[in-house]
This record gives C-alpha cells, structure tokens and sequence, in this order.
C-alpha cells in the first residue's frame, strides 16, 4: 500500500480504541464498524509495522510489549493531534495528557496541595503522574516534564527554576532519647545516618568543619530510593537523616522531628527545576500551561 493511502491517524484512533474498550467487539460498536473490520485494521497494522501488537485467544486479550509502547506513543500523538486543532481555535482551552515525573517529596508536599486547581483550571488536560528521586532519560521514559532537584548537566533540556531549599538534618525524639543527640561531626560516627540507596552528585552530608565545608558520609543501616521514605524512616526513629527543609517544615513545628547539628549546618542550600525537552519549536499548550502553573503555584520557598 502505498504511503499516501495509509490512514495512520485512524488506525492509532481504532488501534487504541481496542485497547481502551478491552476487545474488537467493543471498539467496533465504539468506531461505528464491524469486529471484522476493525479486526482487519489491526491486522494490517501489523503487517505494516512488522510486529505483533496483540496476543489474540478465545478467552483473552493481552497486549505484547511492543503493544504496550506503540498504545502509549499514539495515545500521546493522538493528544498532541486534537491539541493542535484546538489550540489554533481562539478561546480553546488545553487538551490531552501530559507525563509528569518528579520526587515523592516534591509531588507530596507542594504538588499534591495545587494540583486540584491546576486541573480546575484546564479540565481537557490529564495528568500521568510518576514519583521517583533519580533522574531519568525524558525521551525513554516519554517524560513532557520531570521536575528534579539538585545541579542540572548541561544538556538538550530547558529548564525552569522553582526555587531552592535549605537542607537540615532532622531526627525524631524517640531516637534522640535512645541515643542521644550529636553536638560533634565526631559524634556521627556513633549514630545511624539514613542514606539514600542510589547514587547522587554529592554522596553524603555537607557539614562545617572550622572555615571549611566537609562531606561527612551518610553510613547507616537503612537506605531509602527517595526523600519522602528517608522522612518516614526518621520520623519512626530508625536514625538521622538529612532533608529539604520544605519537607519538614511542619513535622518540626509539630515536634514529630528536632533539627540536630544547626550550627554545623553550612547553609547550602538544593535547587529545584522543571524540565522538558527542547525541539526548537513551539511547546504543546497542555505542556506550557504546567510550566507557567509550577512557576506560579509550585515554587520552593
């Protein structure tokens, strides 16, 4: 068949149409077609792309791998498509799905608060929301925006800066009755530091010694993959742990954690930034509209 007969847009619409609606029979009835014939479609597809999407059997429906990747590439190229044409009516609100990767702290203690007037705001857009502390490759992961803390590389990504935070080392009081509090570096070496279980631009605890700044490393028994956990850890007295001020801003006002080791603090502090990729072109409206949200409702202060 040749390039210019092929309806790629309708086969992503009837391809996810399948997958959404669970079977042939129904995404027919949804598509205004005969199972046969969206049947057909997909076989077609198939051949074109010279992969199987979907394992076929009497009793069940399941999609391959390459399945899965090629429903989640055009359900996103489908978004972007409806996205344009709105976009180029005056008026038109945002449209479609947008893939939001940033730390379990961040999505917790500043996200979670303004993300229902963000959805308020643009009832055509929805958000795939994935919480993880390492960075990821935004094109692998089909990331549109990843918030991140700490040093960015010089790359590709456009950045956008939300603000920065002290860093402060915090333990519970059940744990500082069990042990005791540290007043020195040299008594850190007595106490258990919770540490993160993956590697970080600087591995372990800047802390003043004299005029200088040391790194003191984080050795303890317990590691965590993110700074919501390592919170958690402390709050239920399994050691020290050194976190973004923001995030226990009230656990100390509260008395649940007690700041440790403040005039050994240097005072660093951890920048946050949203990222997305940049294409030298113009950014999707569902993209630039979160962009312009964190900016206005999602700073670190």
């Amino acid at each position: 068949m040749a390039r210019s007969e092929i309806n790629r847009t309708r086969e992503m619409e009837v391809f996810v149409c399948v997958v959404e609606r669970g079977g042939f029979s129904a995404a027919a009835r949804a598509c205004r077609m005969t199972p046969s014939a969206v049947s057909k479609l997909a076989i077609r597809l198939e051949a074109r792309l010279g992969a199987r999407l979907i394992n076929r059997s009497t009793r069940a429906f399941q999609l391959t791998p390459e399945g899965c990747a090629f429903y989640e590439r055009a359900t996103r190229i489908l978004a972007d498509i409806t996205d344009a044409e709105r976009s180029a009516g005056a008026g038109e609100q945002p449209v479609g799905r947008i893939r939001l990767n940033t730390s379990a702290s961040y999505a917790t203690h500043i996200l979670a608060p303004i993300l229902p007037e963000f959805l308020d705001r643009y009832p055509g857009v929805t958000l795939d929301l994935v919480q993880t502390d390492m960075v990821v490759d935004l094109v692998a992961e089909r990331t549109d925006v990843a918030v991140r803390a700490g040093p960015l590389k010089s790359s590709s990504l456009v950045a956008r800066k939300l603000g920065d935070t002290p860093m402060i080392v915090v333990a519970a009081p059940s744990y500082l009755a069990r042990f005791g509090e540290p007043k020195t570096l040299e008594d850190l070496e007595r106490h258990n530091r919770i540490s993160f279980g993956y590697a970080r631009t600087v591995d372990g605890w800047s802390m003043k010694k004299g005029a200088e700044t040391v790194i003191v490393p984080a050795v303890g028994r317990v590691q965590a993959s993110d700074g919501e956990g390592l919170r958690r850890l402390a709050l239920n007295g399994a050691g020290l742990a050194r976190l973004a001020a923001f995030t226990v801003r009230e656990d100390i006002a509260t008395g649940r954690l007690v700041p440790v080791l403040e005039h050994l603090n240097p005072g660093d502090r951890e920048a946050f930034h949203a990222i997305h990729i940049g294409q030298g072109g113009p950014l999707p409206s569902r993209v630039r509209v979160l962009l312009d949200y964190l900016a206005e409702c999602g700073r670190i202060s």
